[in-house]
C-alpha cells in the first residue's frame, strides 16, 4: 500500500476511479450527493496544482483517490453543531474508490492521521455507506455545515487520536 500526490499522467484513471464512485453512490440510494461529471477533470487538476490530491495505490494500480489538506477549511468555519476541538486539523474530502479492493477508504484514513491526529470531513446525508465507514474508525457526527462552493449543507464528522 502506497499514498502519493497525483500528478497529470494519473488523469485517466482518476476519471475512472470518480465515474466508479459515482454509480457506487447512485446504487447505494444517493444519486446527487456529485452531480454527472463531479468533480470535473479541471477540479482535479486544480487540486494537482495546490497539491491536494493523493492516489492510493496497492500492488502498483492505482484503486483510490482524495483530497487532503492541513489548515482550515471556510465551509468548517460556521457549524450547526460543535467541534470537538478548535486545534489545527487536517481535512479530507472526495474519497473514491475503484471497488476492486476492500477497505480502501479506511486505508485512506490511516494515512490521513499518520499526518496530523485532528481530522476532518463531510458527507452527504444519503451516504450511508460513508457515514458507517467513518463511524467504523472512530469519526463523531458532530454537526452540519454548508458547502460554501455549492450552497448545500453537509453532515460533519470529525475524529481525534491520541
Amino acid at each position: 500500500m502506497a499514498v502519493r500526490e497525483a500528478t497529470i499522467q494519473d488523469i485517466d484513471v482518476l476519471m475512472e476511479i470518480y465515474e466508479t464512485a459515482r454509480r457506487f453512490m447512485a446504487e447505494n440510494g444517493n444519486p446527487t450527493q456529485w452531480p454527472q461529471g463531479y468533480p470535473s477533470k479541471k477540479i482535479l487538476l486544480k487540486d494537482m496544482a495546490v497539491k491536494q490530491l493523493y492516489v492510493y495505490e496497492q500492488n502498483g494500480e492505482i484503486e483510490g483517490a482524495f483530497v487532503f489538506f492541513i489548515g482550515e477549511d471556510p465551509s468548517y468555519a460556521k457549524i450547526d453543531g460543535k467541534w470537538l476541538n478548535d486545534a489545527l486539523y487536517g481535512v479530507i474530502h472526495r474519497i473514491a474508490s475503484r471497488q476492486r479492493v476492500p477497505h480502501v477508504g479506511q486505508s485512506i484514513l490511516n494515512y490521513c492521521f499518520t499526518k496530523i491526529k485532528n481530522l476532518r470531513i463531510d458527507t452527504h446525508e444519503d451516504n450511508i455507506p460513508m457515514q458507517n465507514m467513518l463511524k467504523k474508525n472512530g469519526f463523531v457526527y458532530v454537526g452540519d455545515i454548508e458547502l460554501l462552493s455549492i450552497h448545500e449543507s453537509r453532515m460533519a464528522f470529525q475524529a481525534v487520536k491520541e
